[in-house]
């Protein structure tokens, strides 16, 4: 397991990092190695608070290439000027989109079968390292301590997501705070309750 930080200069403390494991490994290979791109462009997927806004500004700021986030909110003459330019400039382009993979429908024939041409990448499902290594990435961001027996007790019982798991370590640390305590088993137990709620009420 392994993390990169966005190339903030200077890193500030608590600036984001993305964790990299089972899924999304290959979607940052991808994006080390743009040169075999069709048509210099790439659309990247992924459930919600995946990562995918944070990898789009990494391969910005680290000099890779353009990015555009939430693209299926833009209009897709904007999206199909930024991929014209691609083709002039041979800089990698890459695409960011909320719209679950086929269900981002382009009102553009045109940008609909050029972006039908590119590479396609998403954020697939976190496996137990990956949640674990998250959960602990969330809990330091926060200034609490989730160790490893935090984590073993957190993750067979959690959501498997990054969304489940970002709220998870929310909810731990407001209860902590509450109480005026460390995380406890009965904070992570009350913790895994409310998240459960969350998940059944959808929100």
């Amino acid at each position: 397991m392994r993390q990169i930080a966005l190339p903030l200069k200077p890193l500030e403390s608590g600036a984001p990092r993305i964790v990299i494991g089972n899924a999304n490994a290959a979607v940052v290979d991808a994006l080390t190695g743009t040169e075999t791109w069709p048509f210099h462009t790439a659309v990247l997927a992924g459930p919600r608070r995946s990562g995918k806004s944070l990898l789009a500004r990494w391969f910005v700021e680290s000099g890779k290439g353009e990015a555009l986030d939430e693209a299926e909110t833009m209009d897709p003459a904007e999206v199909f000027h930024h991929w014209n330019r691609a083709q002039q400039t041979g800089r990698p382009l890459l695409i960011v989109t909320n719209a679950a993979p086929g269900t981002w429908r382009i009102a553009l024939p045109d940008l609909a079968s050029r972006l039908g041409s590119a590479l396609h990448l998403e954020i697939g499902t976190l496996d137990d390292a990956m949640l674990a290594e998250l959960i602990a990435l969330h809990g330091e961001m926060r200034g609490l301590v989730l160790d490893q027996a935090a984590t073993e007790y957190l993750v067979p019982r959690c959501e498997r997501s990054h969304l489940g798991a970002e709220r998870l370590v929310e909810t731990i640390d407001r209860l902590s705070l509450e109480r005026k305590q460390a995380p406890t088993l009965s904070i992570w137990r009350e913790a895994l309750s409310e998240a459960i709620g969350h998940g059944k009420n959808g929100t």
